[in-house]
């Protein structure tokens, strides 16, 4: 049976980050200075009702992240603009999902801009990058409900609180890419299973040792897990 997997856009395959700092800085730098600055009147941690992303990376108020996503909106197909996380990661996706035949899908919660839908932007970015005739969902902050609606075996995201739902809400494999530069991942991660990589280079590891294990004898993955079981305890 074929792997099923979904993987997050931003932050996991593609570099969002790098451009929306770069549209920060542009338009909050202080005049002679560098770098966004951050309002008094409101704190970095302010982010309700902001349409987009998180992009707590980026140290902005509540308003300015408003603002900043304001000015993507005008943006003529601006995620289509977006560099790879990693050089060449969806190429080697792609290859991956070919040779072991994985149903994969993308899944993002990215906000409109100027040009073509969000859906086709991201579609014309993947081909671009490799990856012949994408399937891509746009969908609201929920994953979970869509996993278990899909029965996908795995989705690998780039943010905690996204693993946390896929989860709590399905039967699918979290998996967090979370670079050692952030720090140890939260503990709720890992008490509610969620398996934790360095990179989307790692992630891609740990799914094909998951496909090798699902195709193997059912009694074979038993055992595998009895083993596991008893190492922990």
């Amino acid at each position: 049976m074929s792997l099923r997997v979904a993987f997050d856009m931003d932050g996991t395959v593609a570099d969002m980050y790098a451009v929306l700092r770069r549209v920060s800085d542009a338009l909050f730098a202080p005049p002679g200075g560098s770098g966004a600055a951050v309002g008094a009147a409101e704190s970095p941690g302010e982010t309700s009702a902001i349409p987009g992303p998180s992009v707590d990376e980026l140290h902005l108020t509540a308003a300015q992240q408003r603002r900043l996503w304001e000015h993507v909106k005008g943006i003529e197909d601006f995620w289509t603009t977006l560099p790879e996380a990693s050089p060449g990661i969806i190429a080697r996706l792609a290859d991956t999902a070919r040779r072991r035949r994985w149903e994969v899908l993308f899944i993002t919660t990215r906000p409109p801009s100027a040009g073509d839908t969000t859906q086709a932007q991201t579609q014309r970015w993947l081909e671009a990058h490799g990856f012949r005739l994408p399937s891509v969902f746009v969908v609201p902050r929920s994953r979970g409900k869509l996993a278990d609606a899909l029965q996908l075996d795995a989705v690998v995201d780039d943010r905690p609180e996204n693993c946390l739902d896929v989860a709590m809400d399905s039967k699918a494999t979290p998996v967090l890419v979370w670079p050692s530069t952030s720090g140890a991942a939260p503990a709720a991660a890992r008490h509610l299973g969620v398996r934790t990589v360095g990179s989307i280079s790692e992630a891609l590891a740990f799914l094909e040792r998951l496909d090798d294990e699902r195709r193997q004898p059912a009694v074979v993955r038993r055992i595998r897990r009895l083993l596991r079981r008893e190492s922990r305890d």
